[in-house]
């Protein structure tokens, strides 16, 4: 009626506009009830090459030439002849190329440099947001770095090669002078907002990386709006695919309920997998994870970490990545990698079996087969050591979902004398235990053919994920111990 007032239209104009719309309405009504999806559906014009879930997708090696990440390494630890840095950065960036130097005791934020630096020089954009994210929340990144006197910011994974190139075709991109831009931003407060952004970004642009790291990983449940109606369900619902990666900083360190889990469990239970159906697991045959909605890792060694960053773009479809990402490993002496750990032939490893030559080697006497994933493994680690044990055996889930059916069966029976356990930090009803309980009696039945239930070792069921106090999780830490290896023997 206004427009009409107005005379910024006529009556006839909107009956006509009205009639067309509703028309539209009804033809689009009619179509669907004979609709019938095409492979073409899956991907919009700019995808052009990527496969749907119903098409085979060769499984590649994510490794680099060691020159290559020695560069990168180097690069990502410097800053222009007359830039300022403050004395503590300085040995920081010190650090970082003496480990790119010797190719030896490569830490996290090393690692993940790598990763994102060889993406750029190949020519695919990488972008990465999150409340604190140029620095990282435990102070392992440093992406970006200011000058100290001109406060002038410098992002030396931008400094790779002569000239960065945002905008250009990915075979421009690929040139040995040239690389793709890295985009890293600290964000507003709003994990909703800034998630739902970066999803709509995943979906337009195939050839990168595009990254949401939470501060803490229970700062997530901020964004589950995002996380449950777009992300799970978004391929299934709209036949469109996402590679978005979520860094969620996830363990057991004593911090209290709202900064120890991710809640990990959420997204086990989301995983679009049957607990009671083992797929084709031949290299040349599997598509495990292109009919799953999407992978939940948790990674123990930075090269693992390098690794699955790397085959999220190398591989000619895209799906969600859920990274348990650690805080105390971040710098443990123990949690490294070298250059040939990620260099030419090697790749995302699912499960990292026993790695004690003499455990391994004496599976026949192993009493103990314990399955974990993430950080507990250094404190069982630890703790074996102390207790001088060569009977009880450690194997990692480093992807836990979807599952990995034929390697947890193959290591079962090489075990074979001995009892399953699942170890974790979190309470009983939280963390994996539920995920993979029925997973490894599905495998142990049907691939074995001798069925393993696992013994559950971890917290009590609990509301809360954590305690903060601290005495109480030092107990509940010494308990989780001793449900692995039994009382310890008093040393008189």
């Amino acid at each position: 009626k206004q427009l009409v007032e107005n005379g910024d239209a006529t009556q006839e104009e909107l009956d006509d506009i009205k009639k067309q719309t509703l028309e539209m309405y009804e033809t689009d009504l009619e179509a669907s009830k004979t609709y019938e999806a095409k492979e073409s559906d899956w991907l919009s014009s700019k995808w052009s090459g990527f496969k749907s879930p119903k098409q085979l997708s060769r499984i590649r090696s994510t490794g680099v030439e060691l020159e290559t990440l020695r560069k990168i390494g180097m690069g990502a630890g410097s800053v222009p002849e007359n830039f300022k840095l403050h004395r503590q950065m300085a040995k920081i960036f010190k650090a970082r190329r003496e480990m790119a130097e010797k190719g030896a005791g490569i830490d996290w934020g090393t690692a993940e440099a790598m990763a994102f630096g060889s993406l750029l020089v190949e020519g695919n954009h990488v972008r990465i947001t999150g409340q604190d994210v140029q620095r990282g929340t435990f102070s392992h990144r440093h992406a970006v770095v200011k000058d100290q006197e001109t406060e002038e910011e410098h992002t030396p994974l931008n400094s790779l090669a002569e000239r960065v190139d945002e905008s250009s075709p990915k075979e421009l991109l690929a040139r040995p002078d040239t690389q793709a831009g890295f985009t890293c931003r600290n964000s507003i407060l709003s994990e909703f907002g800034v998630l739902g952004f970066e999803v709509g970004y995943s979906l337009e642009n195939p050839n990168s990386l595009v990254l949401w790291e939470a501060q803490f990983g229970d700062f997530s449940n901020g964004a589950q709006i995002i996380i449950d109606q777009f992300i799970s369900s978004g391929e299934d619902k709209w036949l469109r695919q996402s590679g978005l990666t979520l860094l969620l900083p996830h363990g057991y360190d004593g911090q209290g309920a709202e900064h120890s889990s991710c809640r990990l469990e959420r997204f086990l239970q989301m995983v679009d997998e049957d607990p009671d159906f083992i797929p084709k697991m031949a290299v040349d045959e599997r598509m495990q994870i292109q009919k799953c909605n999407w992978q939940v890792v948790n990674c123990t060694t930075p090269a693992n970490y390098f690794h699955v960053l790397r085959r999220q773009v190398h591989r000619d479809f895209r799906k969600p990545l859920i990274v348990m990402s650690p805080k105390n490993l971040l710098r443990h002496k123990r949690c490294t990698s070298t250059l040939e750990d990620m260099g030419p032939g090697s790749m995302f490893v699912r499960v990292y079996d026993e790695t004690d030559e003499a455990i391994y080697n004496n599976a026949q006497d192993v009493k103990t087969l314990v399955f974990c994933t993430g950080q507990i493994y250094y404190e069982l680690l630890a703790e074996r050591e102390k207790r001088g044990r060569e009977d009880i055996a450690i194997v990692r889930l480093e992807q836990i979902a979807p599952f990995a059916f034929d390697r947890v069966a193959t290591i079962c029976d090489k075990y074979s004398n001995a009892e399953v356990v699942w170890a974790q930090q979190e309470p009983k009803n939280m963390g994996s235990y539920s995920y993979i309980s029925p997973r490894v009696e599905t495998a142990t039945r049907q691939i074995n053919e001798n069925e393993k239930r696992p013994r559950y070792v971890g917290r009590p069921v609990s509301g809360a994920p954590a305690t903060g106090m601290g005495k109480v999780h030092q107990k509940e830490f010494e308990d989780i111990m001793t449900g692995v290896f039994g009382e310890a023997e008093e040393i008189e």
